[in-house]
């Protein structure tokens, strides 16, 4: 099995988990009933069945928390979509620039761009007007503002 690819079912081997595999987990399995003892065995296990059971109920109380929030069932999302291994740079920025489709930035943005190319066509300067940058320098010996709640 590589190390780039996960278990699937239906697969020979079965999954290592915390690099444990079967035999190993039945050894361990075996040496906890005999620390553990016959006497206490059902109370642990009693333990163990109310762990598993209160991991579910927080789990599906999860899963109803992101269907109320986000407003999709989990189970109808397409996880490979968003699988990170499937995005292919050159792809994405190949159909970006051959989308004839521009999208307008803001509901203002198609006005803006009809006045400049209008006054542009009439022949008027529609040179975007920049403010004047003014530097403002400090008496000699001051220091410079500083906030030391921004640090």
């Amino acid at each position: 099995m590589d190390g780039n690819r996960h278990w699937q079912p239906g697969e020979g081997n079965l999954p290592k988990v915390f690099g444990i595999n079967g035999p190993e987990f039945f050894l361990l399995l075996i040496i906890g009933v005999l620390v553990i003892g016959p006497q206490r065995l059902p109370e642990y296990t009693q333990k163990l069945a109310n762990l598993v059971k209160e991991v579910r109920r927080m789990a599906s109380g999860a899963r109803e928390q992101i269907k109320e929030e986000v407003g999709i069932d989990i189970d109808d999302v397409d996880w490979k979509k968003y699988d990170p291994r499937q995005y292919d740079p050159r792809r994405i920025i190949k159909e970006a620039l051959l989308d004839d489709d521009p999208k307008p930035v803001s509901a203002g943005a198609p006005a803006a761009v009809a006045a400049v190319a209008g006054a542009a066509a009439a022949g008027t300067d529609a040179a975007p007007v920049r403010p004047e940058r003014v530097i403002q320098s400090l008496p000699a010996g001051e220091a410079a503002p500083f906030d030391t709640e921004a640090t």
